[in-house]
């Protein structure tokens, strides 16, 4: 048994999603195993496709908005949230992906009443009353579920039908969970259940959608405040593309937008804390944390502690991470944006991909600046937001 474990959801948030993110022991490591295929680089390298198409939508739409004279202002949070749903939708569930979409969109509307709950958690009982928020993420619930359920079945019968599986996420998955089965038997315990599946559907929602679309408005904001990296990403975007459509091994090289990105991710983590519990007592040097204690781990204290990052710790400095994450943290456990050790984040290299591939094809296409109407302000919804959206000035580059 491992000395740190999962707290337990409380039932909001598992209305919202549990899957492999709330399992511990064995039963984690085997979905850990079914689940890992579908998020290796040779998958997400077929999906890149996908990834284009969603991109190539967005940076269309925003040319699309230009004025004569080739700029425009706008909210990009809303494009951004709206591309890394639209590209999560394709690449889980290839040709059913308006439907994926519209299971997003619930819960993405569960997020927001999740944290709303959470404002009244602390009231005794307040969670069995029947209110109008708890009636509709009950309700979001069901039509979800249900609606993941024929997208499920669908896709089992074509299976069984001998058709070929799909490279999505979704059909990754139960090819994965299937061979599972084959090898293991069909004894009760073994593979995924039903239920077990459309939990970590509901689960890419975050892997997918969450993460992407809050390293890229940060990613925005940031660069629009320092136009001169803005410019070095982008020269180093035409170096490795030009103007033609990136591929996988381009987004690979890209330095200079990986250490925008790796700082951004330490200044804008997209989830600010970790919380584990200490089930048996345990020293860790000179401190002894007794049965039953909670840990707290800030994320974004220690990614802004001046000790570990030095003077400039609340600046924004990709060259600390010239020479990779080892050097900038000096070997110590300092950097974790993806949490870290086994249980990583599974959905890290398909987050990152998609985000080169987005900055990459905005950089190709647009220069970016802050609105006089901007507001700074992050706030935690679950993830880190921007609570007044992220109001930038576009202007179209001059061939």
């Amino acid at each position: 048994m491992y000395d740190f474990r999962k707290l337990d959801m409380n039932d909001f948030v598992r209305l919202l999603a549990t899957g492999l993110i709330s399992y511990e022991d064995e039963k984690w490591s085997k979905y850990r195993r079914i689940i890992n295929p579908a998020f290796n680089l040779e998958k997400i390298k077929i999906m890149l496709p996908l990834f284009f198409i969603s991109c190539n939508d967005l940076v269309s739409k925003w040319e699309g908005m230009l004025s004569s004279d080739g700029s425009c202002e706008l909210d990009v949070w809303p494009y951004l949230q709206k591309l890394a749903s639209d590209v999560i939708s394709r690449t889980a569930f290839g040709s059913s992906y308006e439907e994926g979409e519209r299971i997003f969109e619930l819960q993405k509307e569960q997020s927001a009443l999740t944290m709303k709950s959470f404002m009244n958690v602390f009231i005794p009982g307040w969670r069995f009353l029947p209110t109008p928020t708890h009636r509709r993420m009950k309700k979001i619930y069901k039509d979800v579920n249900s609606s993941l359920t024929g997208i499920i079945n669908k896709r089992e019968q074509a299976i069984k039908a001998g058709e070929a599986t799909k490279n999505d996420l979704l059909g990754i998955l139960l090819e994965s969970n299937h061979k599972e089965i084959r090898e293991h038997g069909n004894d009760k315990g073994v593979g995924m259940s039903l239920e077990d599946v459309i939990e970590e559907c509901k689960l890419f929602y975050f892997a997918g959608q969450e993460t992407t679309s809050v390293l890229l408005v940060w990613t925005m904001v940031v660069l629009s405040r320092y136009p001169d990296w803005q410019a070095r990403a982008r020269e180093e975007v035409f170096q490795v593309f030009g103007n033609e459509k990136p591929d996988f091994d381009g987004l690979s090289r890209l330095k200079i937008v990986n250490m925008i990105f790796n700082e951004v991710l330490r200044l804008y983590p997209p989830i600010t804390t970790l919380a584990r519990n200490i089930p048996k007592g345990l020293k860790i040097g000179n401190i002894t944390f007794p049965d039953g204690v909670q840990l707290t781990i800030p994320i974004a204290m220690v990614h802004h502690d001046r000790e570990l990052w030095g003077d400039d710790a609340d600046e924004f400095n990709p060259e600390r991470f010239s020479e990779g994450i080892s050097k900038a943290t000096k070997g110590r456990f300092s950097y974790f944006p993806f949490g870290g050790g086994p249980r990583i984040c599974i959905g890290q290299n398909y987050a990152m991909t998609e985000a080169k591939m987005a900055m990459s094809m905005i950089l190709q296409k647009f220069s970016f600046e802050l609105s006089p109407t901007y507001a700074h302000a992050p706030q935690v919804v679950i993830t880190l937001h921007p609570q007044h959206g992220a109001h930038l000035i576009l202007r179209k580059l001059q061939k």
